[in-house]
């Protein structure tokens, strides 16, 4: 069978199914059923604009060796390994992640940016992306809920666990000074920035009971909004522009 031939018997099996919603109504979305479907590798997007072909470009590597170092628990051989997939995923997230500070680390350092600044803005803004596309495809599907809720609890296990785990580890094994069994947070205006997110989430929570709690663009213009206003004031308090709370940047003398 020709490739055009899968294509259009591949289109034509696509079924529609009802996604219920949460205010009682349902939502008609396609649905298909072949679950072999991959990113395919040695297929060139010939119909496709320039742009896809040159995310197909750059992405191909990436497809590349994720493909060779994580098994697909969808294909049939592979349904029973799904501990190594989750395990090589955690390993993939973990050297990517470091990767990203290391870099964004670099580039602050060179731009002499203090790293807070770079934390609030491009780190931050890198790793949340996966979340919000999660959140973005629930909202779609009418579970509004489970979105805000993602949100939510993402950034309450981040700030918890991901940042309390590795101080309890470093300062309990590995202290920076024989005795000092803690970490200096090199960073003045810390309070300021984390004043600023509580009350960002106080008018979060009036702007939805203004809302009566739905979501729509209103929700939305004021969320991008107090995140504009956030990082602003965030960025400016942590470039000593109100007042001091960090020191200057250490300046290179070139031998």
């Amino acid at each position: 069978m020709a490739r055009s031939d899968k294509l259009q018997a591949t289109s034509e099996q696509v079924e529609h199914i009802d996604v219920p919603l949460q205010n009682g109504g349902t939502k008609t979305q396609e649905e298909n059923p072949d679950p072999n479907y991959e990113y395919e590798l040695l297929v060139w997007p010939a119909r496709a604009g320039w742009i896809r072909k040159t995310a197909w470009i750059m992405t191909w590597p990436i497809h590349l060796i994720f493909m060779c170092t994580i098994p697909d628990c969808e294909k049939p051989r592979f349904k029973n390994w799904f501990p190594i997939t989750f395990l090589m995923c955690i390993i993939w997230i973990g050297s990517l992640s470091y990767v990203v500070a290391w870099m964004i680390t670099i580039i602050g350092d060179t731009l002499k940016i203090p790293d807070s600044v770079m934390g609030i803005t491009f780190l931050a803004a890198g790793t949340s992306v996966p979340e919000a596309v999660s959140s973005v495809i629930v909202a779609k599907q009418g579970h509004g809920s489970m979105g805000i809720s993602n949100s939510i609890g993402s950034n309450t296990f981040d700030i918890l666990l991901c940042l309390g785990l590795p101080w309890l580890i470093k300062s309990s094994f590995s202290p920076t000074q024989p005795g000092k069994h803690y970490i200096s947070i090199n960073s003045g205006g810390l309070e300021y920035s984390a004043i600023s997110l509580l009350s960002t989430l106080m008018l979060l929570y009036i702007a939805f009971a203004s809302n009566k709690f739905q979501l729509d663009r209103k929700v939305g213009r004021a969320c991008l909004c107090m995140y504009a206003v956030f990082l602003i004031l965030a960025s400016l308090i942590e470039l000593n522009v109100f007042f001091r709370v960090n020191l200057p940047t250490c300046q290179r003398t070139v031998k």
